[in-house]
């Protein structure tokens, strides 16, 4: 029972905060497309460790510092918006998934096109 009512908590978290990255004013988060992959919310709901994905993968470290710093504004947001006893702490994390996946996907196709020049040769 517990763990369900995480899970929609961090729901919650993630549906919330993705609409509040837009009206964060730091440059190094306004111009840039984020992605909240996941969020896991501790059983005490103290803290919310946030899992974020960026487009453009050269201005990612600036943007997780723009992230940080909006922390605190976008804590006291949640805060309003959700009826919790405690807003928990908010803890980005970097999430590479995305690239990774994308990276698999060019080496899968680069294969199946080498492949394909091989069967063409015979």
């Amino acid at each position: 029972m517990a763990s369900n009512r995480i899970a929609i908590i961090n729901e919650e978290i993630q549906k919330e905060l993705s609409s509040l990255l837009r009206k964060v004013k730091d440059p190094r988060v306004a111009d840039l497309m984020i992605s909240i992959t996941r969020v896991e919310t501790t059983p005490d709901l103290r803290y919310a460790k946030i899992y974020v994905s960026f487009l453009q993968e050269d201005k990612a470290q600036d943007a997780l510092k723009g992230l940080k710093s909006a922390g605190g504004y976008l804590r006291r947001e949640l805060g309003r918006t959700l009826n919790l006893r405690y807003t928990p702490e908010l803890v980005w994390e970097l999430d590479d998934s995305i690239t990774y996946g994308a990276k698999m996907l060019k080496l899968i196709n680069s294969l199946e096109v080498k492949h394909d020049e091989q069967s063409d040769e015979v």
